[in-house]
């Protein structure tokens, strides 16, 4: 994929959930293409990893440890952020977790976790990088990850498909309240990417079947995610908000 070595020079991005998988992708390509990345992870160890792969690649990275469903993690990962390079300009919302229950097996526990990272966490983190970029007047661009789950059924994983539903509101609602201060805010809706997260359904024989009828272009990769934030997050997008751009191999055209 061709990259814009400038298109983000001088700018500086954080990535949520950028150890591994689609954040990664994101991170490594944002880099690339010239932004100080913050890589964040809930666990330091994992972030730092990612972070000296970018630098490896000759790319400028932070590794800050947070969890984005708690307040004041949220408000750290911001602090150091600013600490170290003084401004924030694009801030992308993908950490996020998956799991698939029937919904009659659904159990309080499994719900409130996953609207707790994948909405309380958009929340969170949307807020603080929004007050940021108000404060030093320069405008900036959120970026949250949604899915195509959260566009149509999303069988046996309803708390999944609840919470991308409910980023893909906020999204909305965030670039109408922001816009009058220049902060453009926009959703990614992923397909089916290969990652980690869903490598044991991807396995599934009846599965595999699903995706030769449902997805013309197969299975994703994390790059392709990558690619289409470094287009919505940068000024060739600068007209673009409260927007959805689904990359899903044509899976929702049928």
């Amino acid at each position: 994929m061709n990259h814009h070595p400038d298109r983000f020079k001088g700018k500086v991005a954080v990535v949520t959930g950028s150890s591994r998988g689609i954040g990664k992708a994101i991170a490594i390509r944002l880099a690339a293409e010239g932004a100080y990345v913050v890589v964040n992870s809930r666990k330091q160890a994992d972030a730092d990893k990612a972070a000296r792969d970018i630098a490896a690649a000759g790319g400028h990275a932070l590794a800050v440890a947070a969890d984005v469903s708690k307040a004041a993690d949220v408000h750290a990962l911001l602090a150091a952020t600013v600490r170290k390079f003084k401004r924030l300009d694009v801030f992308v919302n993908n950490a996020g977790i998956f799991e698939m229950k029937p919904f009659l097996q659904l159990d309080e526990a499994s719900f409130d976790r996953m609207l707790a990272v994948g909405v309380k966490g958009v929340y969170l983190c949307g807020q603080a990088a929004a007050r940021q970029m108000i404060a030093q007047k320069t405008g900036g661009n959120i970026v949250n990850i949604a899915s195509i789950a959260g566009l149509m059924a999303c069988a046996n994983a309803a708390h999944y498909g609840a919470a991308k539903a409910a980023v893909l509101s906020l999204t909305k609602t965030m670039a109408a309240e922001l816009a009058h201060s220049r902060i453009r805010v926009n959703a990614i809706a992923p397909g089916v990417i290969d990652t980690d997260m869903v490598a044991g359904i991807v396995k599934d024989p009846s599965f595999k079947q699903t995706i030769a009828t449902k997805a013309p272009f197969g299975i994703g990769k994390p790059e392709d995610i990558a690619a289409a934030v470094a287009y919505i997050a940068s000024d060739d997008a600068r007209y673009v908000t409260g927007e959805t751009l689904v990359v899903d191999g044509g899976w929702t055209i049928f």
